[in-house]
């Protein structure tokens, strides 16, 4: 063993909020693999408040820096023999699996409500009729299966880097989520709603873009599943595979927001309804937000990263 192995430290955990010490551990192994656990630990038995469980628990070297992430090393952190930590209370947590499942069930239920039209949506005498138009139909087939498949990519194909996520966060989850579908699928399934203008071909074109955005969608998420070994938190360069639908890999560091922005062009295309159109633009702002942060952390983690690729549109985003 070397030397920095007997190395020792006095660390102290202050709140990082009011600054108050929490603990104070004396004789801290710098080589401890375990530590951040281990600090976590030592904080939950002195702190007197019980609901505040592990996952709710964050430890920084600053007040309002990042948490220190579980598999970090005391000695390969910036401190010297003496560090001063800060813990802070991120509030109730709920599982992400949790999460997805409800704000994804959501849609797929309340959708199927206007669709079959129940009482106190539409005037009494449209209660349980059915629409005469079969992109109406259409709608709702390709609607649910876009929801059915987020459900069981949540629990047979995602694989999540945290295991939990602020509890008041599904609240504003389900709120958009469950919000827009309700608000697309009265529109979309109303008595006197109209068909889009170029018939049957702007639908059967839009069909093949929503299916064609589906099945590539699918694709990256198996690809991105495969990239992280089962309980791992590994992060490697996401790289085209064999599947054509992974090609996009070469242009855009987020190819799954790409597909999916095309899922919903096709389906506003598709229905020619304005609530979905702008549905599909907050979705878009919203995912280039998340493909930019993902691009930049890319960048700053790998610097063999491909030069070529964007956030989300090829050359453009």
């Amino acid at each position: 063993l070397s030397r920095r192995c007997f190395i020792f430290s006095w660390v102290e955990i202050l709140d990082a909020k009011t600054k108050d010490k929490l603990c104070f551990l004396d004789k801290v192994r710098h080589h401890s693999s375990f530590f951040t656990h281990f600090l976590k630990k030592i904080c939950f038995l002195f702190v007197s408040d019980p609901q505040w469980y592990p996952a709710r628990q964050s430890i920084r070297l600053d007040p309002k820096g990042k948490s220190l992430k579980d598999e970090d090393v005391l000695q390969h952190l910036p401190v010297g023999t003496t560090a001063t930590f800060y813990f802070r209370d991120l509030g109730a947590q709920i599982s992400w699996v949790t999460v997805f499942l409800t704000e994804y069930t959501g849609p797929l239920v309340i959708y199927l409500l206007f669709y079959f039209r129940v009482p106190f949506i539409y005037p009494p005498k449209y209660d349980f009729t059915t629409s005469k138009h079969w992109v109406v139909h259409l709608a709702c087939m390709c609607h649910s299966f876009h929801y059915v498949k987020r459900l069981l990519e949540t629990l047979f194909v995602h694989r999540f880097s945290h295991g939990t996520m602020p509890l008041r966060n599904i609240f504003k989850n389900c709120t958009y989520y469950w919000g827009f579908a309700a608000w697309m699928a009265y529109y979309i399934n109303h008595p006197l709603y109209t068909p889009p203008i170029y018939g049957e071909q702007q639908i059967r074109i839009a069909l093949i873009i929503f299916l064609f955005c589906q099945i590539g969608n699918f694709s990256i998420h198996i690809a991105l599943r495969n990239l992280r070994p089962p309980g791992s938190k590994t992060r490697k360069i996401p790289y085209p595979t064999k599947n054509p639908f992974t090609w996009i890999f070469l242009l855009v560091s987020c190819p799954n927001y790409t597909y999916e922005l095309g899922s919903w062009l096709g389906f506003t295309l598709m229905t020619q309804c304005l609530p979905v159109a702008f549905f599909t633009l907050v979705g878009f702002i919203q995912m280039t937000v998340w493909a930019k942060g993902k691009h930049r952390s890319y960048l700053k983690e790998f610097r063999d990263y491909p030069p070529l690729r964007s956030p989300i549109l090829p050359f453009i985003l």
